[in-house]
């Protein structure tokens, strides 16, 4: 199968983690799009959704889906979501959609987060896919410094604006094997928003899209 047929399966799998009458945690992303997709086919029994980017809410609300604000909600039963890389643990780095701020905060809500993913993000130890971290811009410099005292080459991204008006910030040449200390460490440090390590909000369930179906690991 193709990666978008892998990421249609995925995203078809995760309705059966969706609670009729309980309003579902939306994150972000070309995986996520699909089980948006999928969504519609039960629609009539989600209440609505709460999401973590504006492009998932202009999705959502295209195919008929109440969109919810954060604020609304006092917690969520499931939050459904795609990974840039997942390891072994559950642990994963987020943020290629430039989306990781407001998906941490919808994680947060949610008592169980559900990774929607295609096997090529499964990996033994994080860091090959750049981590990206949201930055005031004001700080940007500082905390190029402070990544490239740690080993890591770290640069803004080109052209890209997050939804609440700052700059990412890519990481290259990391090995994380410890990724709540470094995530711990990282979002102290003074004008960053969040780091794209989801080790407090790990998956507890990954839904990982392979040749042979989906497979469910569990954490």
């Amino acid at each position: 199968m193709t990666q978008d047929e892998l990421k249609a399966l995925v995203g078809q799998a995760a309705l059966q983690y969706v609670n009729p009458g309980e309003v579902v945690g939306v994150g972000t992303g070309s995986t996520v799009d699909k089980f948006i997709d999928a969504l519609v086919t039960i629609k009539d029994s989600v209440p609505g959704a709460v999401s973590s980017s504006n492009r998932s809410t202009d999705r959502l609300r295209a195919h008929g889906i109440r969109v919810l604000d954060a604020g609304e909600v006092s917690k969520l039963a499931v939050y459904i979501d795609g990974a840039d890389e997942i390891d072994g643990r559950g642990f994963m780095i987020k943020g290629g959609g430039a989306a990781l701020t407001r998906e941490k905060i919808v994680a947060d809500l949610a008592e169980r987060f559900v990774c929607i993913a295609d096997e090529s993000k499964l990996v033994q130890t994080l860091g090959a896919f750049p981590l990206p971290v949201e930055v005031i811009a004001m700080a940007v410099p500082q905390v190029i410094r402070r990544f490239e005292a740690l080993g890591g080459q770290a640069q803004v991204r080109s052209g890209v604006i997050t939804d609440n008006g700052h700059p990412i910030v890519d990481v290259r040449g990391l090995s994380i094997t410890d990724p709540l200390g470094m995530e711990t460490e990282v979002n102290q440090w003074p004008g960053v928003v969040t780091v794209g390590i989801f080790a407090r909000h790990r998956a507890r369930v990954c839904l990982l899209g392979t040749a042979a179906g989906v497979k469910t690991l569990n954490f």
